[in-house]
């Protein structure tokens, strides 16, 4: 029952913030160079939606060297660099998900994190996955107010 409530009030609160706004599609000529079938962002309302974010840098599908820590590092230059473009900012996630490869590294990957985040502490997830584009080790999206 409480399942079905959370739902209920998670679809109610979307959809309350999606009248507010339409749906606005972002930075499909970023991904599109790269023949990705997505874009950076979406934004409904005042809420970004930001896609999925590897250790890659902006325009290539080469992952950086240097493992989990480097790799976090990359993600969250790349998803704060996005946020900016689209009028908001680090200070403004209110959301992360996380994929690692291999939660072992939980710690290391944290170590990034917080280093990209700083005192800011936006709700979390960290999910165990069994691969991600490019082999890489961690992806991270985030929703964050604008």
């Amino acid at each position: 029952m409480i399942k079905n409530g959370v739902g209920l009030l998670a679809a109610l609160l979307f959809a309350g913030n999606a009248a507010a706004g339409s749906l606005e599609v972002l930075g499909e000529d970023a991904t599109g160079r790269l023949n990705l079938p997505f874009s950076e962002a979406v934004a409904v309302g005042d809420l970004l939606f930001v896609s999925g974010q590897i250790g890659s840098r902006p325009g290539e599908l080469k992952l950086v060297a240097g493992g989990v820590q480097a790799q976090t590092r990359q993600a969250m230059a790349n998803i704060i660099a996005i946020l900016e473009k689209y009028g908001s900012g680090a200070d403004k996630i209110a959301k992360c998900t996380i994929f690692l490869d291999d939660m072992s590294r939980w710690g290391e990957m944290n170590i990034a994190y917080i280093e990209a985040l700083g005192e800011h502490r936006p709700a979390r997830s960290a999910v165990g996955v069994s691969g991600l584009a490019l082999d890489g080790s961690v992806e991270i999206e985030c929703i964050a107010a604008r």
